[in-house]
């Protein structure tokens, strides 16, 4: 069974008006200390309003759900010493009342000398999946292979409407925020993994690039660890979504090297077509039709998971996951995704009714 791992970002926002708090770091020491986190797992992120959280290497959903839940319960005790609460939010839903410091690293001062407006509005926060492959050839044979999918993950995984106290009209307001940067959204096809190293040291050389970890494509080979990253989707609300698609991930990956393995052609759908999926998912997520880019053609939402869930389905059998995934999306296309809930609720209550949710829904107990 193939491994995986993932990460999660959160916002740190006052408990009374919901801005982003800047004390990322007060929080991150004091999470520390607590009994239940390892050496590692909590990090630091760009802004002083923002800490990731990564799991172990785990082999089963369980796993990945048992560690999420406990590091959102121990970062979000560490918060509440500090005096504000952690949110899974793909974006901060109001502003903060001054620029928000940096986390105290070379890299991100030199971030914010190359692009300094950007990354004063980087309140964003994604999940993060990756998912161990044999080696760096085999990575990129995932990459080419998965390209056409992302724009559906993107849908399924939509988290953040709000932006500055009001609904953005995008059911993934992060992945526009995200995609300003140079080297981002959709990569290009690559002949193998020489050829990725390549065109990535040529963007190095030219100087477009700063080092490798300013490759924010939505999906990448890791230069840490042996295994592809999956970077297109929203943090979830709930630890249930967020397993939900780790599990998907997987099962994506697993069927794209098989597809390799058995000679199936590797889909290659014209470049402003997955653009344009990709758009059309951040606008809508799954309330709308979406732009089938294997097509190219336009399906309802439903249809296009349903080809998603057809596609995965003999490795979720597989792997014993069949029930339990299937389960949660049937739930997510009945209950809508954060964003839904999220849009909602802010229409219904307005900010102390969308702080409510986005607090208790972060710290659900319910793996």
């Amino acid at each position: 069974m193939i491994t995986f791992g993932v990460e999660e970002e959160y916002l740190l926002l006052d408990p009374t008006d919901g801005r982003p708090m800047p004390v990322a770091e007060a929080v991150r020491a004091a999470a520390d200390l607590q009994p239940a986190v390892s050496g590692g797992e909590i990090q630091s992120e760009l802004l002083q309003v923002q800490v990731e959280v990564a799991t172990p290497v785990c082999a089963t959903l369980d796993e990945v759900g048992g560690h999420l839940l406990r590091l959102r319960h121990s970062v979000a005790a560490a918060a509440e010493q500090e005096g504000c609460r952690i949110v899974a939010s793909g974006t901060a839903p109001f502003g903060a009342d001054a620029p928000i410091a940096l986390t105290d690293q070379v890299r991100y001062h030199a971030l914010y000398s190359d692009a300094p407006r950007l990354v004063e509005e980087m309140f964003i926060n994604g999940m993060h999946v990756h998912v161990a492959v044999p080696d760096r050839d085999a990575g990129v044979i995932v990459v080419n292979r998965l390209r056409p999918w992302l724009p559906l993950l993107v849908a399924m995984a939509a988290n953040s409407p709000m932006w500055e106290g009001g609904d953005t009209g995008f059911a993934s307001w992060r992945t526009l925020v995200y995609g300003r940067w140079s080297i981002s959204g959709v990569p290009p096809d690559f002949v193998d993994a020489a050829d990725y190293d390549r065109r990535i040291e040529e963007l190095l050389t030219a100087g477009i690039l700063r080092d490798r970890a300013r490759v924010y494509w939505q999906i990448r080979l890791s230069d840490r660890y042996p295994t592809v990253e999956i970077r297109a989707m929203d943090v979830q609300l709930r630890v249930e979504d967020a397993v939900m698609l780790a599990g998907l991930v997987r099962a994506l990956v697993t069927t794209v090297l098989r597809d390799a393995t058995a000679g199936q052609p590797v889909p290659r759908p014209a470049p402003e077509f997955v653009a344009a999926a990709e758009w059309h998912a951040a606008r809508h997520g799954l309330t709308d039709v979406l732009i089938d880019p294997h097509a190219p053609r336009r399906l309802k939402a439903g249809e296009l998971v349903g080809r998603l869930m057809d596609y995965v389905a003999p490795v979720l059998a597989d792997t014993g996951d069949a029930r339990q995934i299937d389960a949660l999306v049937h739930r997510l296309l009945r209950e809508g995704t954060g964003a839904d809930r999220q849009r909602e609720t802010f229409r219904r209550g307005g900010r102390d009714a969308l702080l409510r949710l986005l607090v208790s829904e972060s710290m659900s107990t319910h793996g």
